[in-house]
């Protein structure tokens, strides 16, 4: 079975916190990690992602600068650094993982959502004011 498991929280502005997504019933290297999230009202957005196998990483416009994604291959595990955060970054945050195939290919970039194959249940960050 495969399983995606991310773990949020709850931050003050300006704060930081670290968003850890587990990944478990799939070969790791074979997949790029993404990271997704959706605001009240808003569409999913795309954030960063990393292919597994070589640690290149990809970030959109918006978080580049503030987020950081990394990934530990022995445990199967992918992390979102978030610093200075804001209230507009609440939001439900998901990991989803792409076939390496796909995720290196598409012309319309690694984040399109379309190329991921496992996405996890979605977690709450709350930034506080």
């Amino acid at each position: 079975e495969v399983q995606l498991q991310a773990w949020g929280g709850l931050v003050q502005a300006g704060g930081s916190l670290r968003l850890s997504c587990e990944a478990s019933g799939f070969t790791f290297d074979d997949y790029g990690i993404g990271w997704f999230r959706q605001a009240p009202g808003k569409e999913r957005e795309g954030l960063s992602c990393i292919a597994s196998s070589d640690g290149s990483t990809y970030y959109a416009d918006s978080v580049k600068g503030r987020f950081t994604i990394s990934s530990d291959n022995a445990k199967n595990t992918v992390y979102l650094q978030m610093n200075k955060l804001k209230p507009e970054d609440t939001a439900v945050y998901y990991c989803a993982a792409a076939f390496l195939g796909g995720f290196r290919t598409e012309v319309r970039g690694p984040l399109f959502e379309a190329i991921y194959d496992y996405w996890g249940q979605g977690t709450l960050v709350t930034v506080s004011s």
